[in-house]
């Protein structure tokens, strides 16, 4: 197993991607400790991770509040002895960020996600940092997504959100690689499995139907689909794992030519 005695912690872990990486890295032996806002998703999820032979704890976390991700840290070192991954993958829920022309949506909503990604994900692996480099090890992680690489309509400031996940990738590897902590992104294409895919077709009141949003998102990658749930969360546990030493700084590019970096 390539995540045998590592300790986890999973932000957003109630949503679709955040449910398939804590699978995938307790599956590969990591101990993992799910989170999110909301109590009963995250419980559903470690007794689902349970069900299968992984070891998961659920703890209901508002990664926007740095007491309570700082409070719940404590929590699971204290338990756990340390914390080997952190993995942010919260989302916006707000309907209003997206669906509207940037020329009629207001500041505040344009705003909403740039504050509530780049924070969220800022606040979690500061203080995730902190723990890692009395030991020297450790591996902070985050998803993004292609408007961060390439224009697109609707959007919002959900472009300008991504691209700022990555540059603070960037900027916290710079940082703290010398500590021996690495930090990633991951940037998987449209992900047709999840609900936030399906009510973002509803939102921008696409002509098409479901089947033909789908059709489209896969005609735009090289072998002609999207990456499954699944593979995202094969992907995040190669990347936390000491396989992948070698990683850091950096995103993974999991659009399959989607977009070219």
């Amino acid at each position: 197993m390539m995540l045998k005695n590592k300790v986890a912690v999973i932000y957003g872990a109630g949503g679709a991607i955040g449910g398939a990486v804590a699978s995938a890295l307790a599956s590969e032996g990591a101990k993992v400790f799910v989170t999110g806002r909301r109590k009963a998703p995250v419980e559903a999820l470690a007794r689902e991770v349970a069900s299968v032979g992984g070891s998961a704890h659920a703890a209901t976390v508002d990664a926007l509040d740095e007491r309570s991700v700082d409070d719940h840290l404590q929590a699971v070192i204290d338990e756990a002895g340390r914390v080997d991954i952190s993995f942010n993958v919260i989302g916006v829920a707000d309907p209003r960020v997206i669906g509207v022309p940037l020329i009629e949506i207001d500041a505040e909503h344009f705003a909403l996600p740039i504050t509530a990604y780049t924070t969220s994900y800022f606040i979690t692996a500061r203080l995730a940092a902190r723990r890692m480099v009395a030991s020297k090890s450790g591996v902070i992680m985050t998803v993004t997504a292609l408007p961060s690489r390439t224009g697109t309509m609707l959007n919002g400031g959900y472009g300008p959100a991504m691209a700022a996940k990555e540059a603070m990738t960037r900027d916290l590897s710079a940082e703290l690689a010398p500590h021996g902590i690495r930090v990633i992104s991951l940037r998987p294409h449209g992900l047709p499995e999840t609900r936030t895919m399906r009510e973002l077709h509803q939102l921008k009141a696409s002509k098409m139907t479901y089947d033909q949003f789908q059709a489209y998102l896969a005609s735009t990658t090289h072998p002609r689909r999207v990456m499954t749930l699944a593979e995202v969360g094969q992907m995040a546990a190669f990347t936390a794992s000491d396989k992948a030493s070698g990683l850091t700084g950096t995103t993974l590019n999991l659009t399959m030519g989607g977009v070219a970096d």
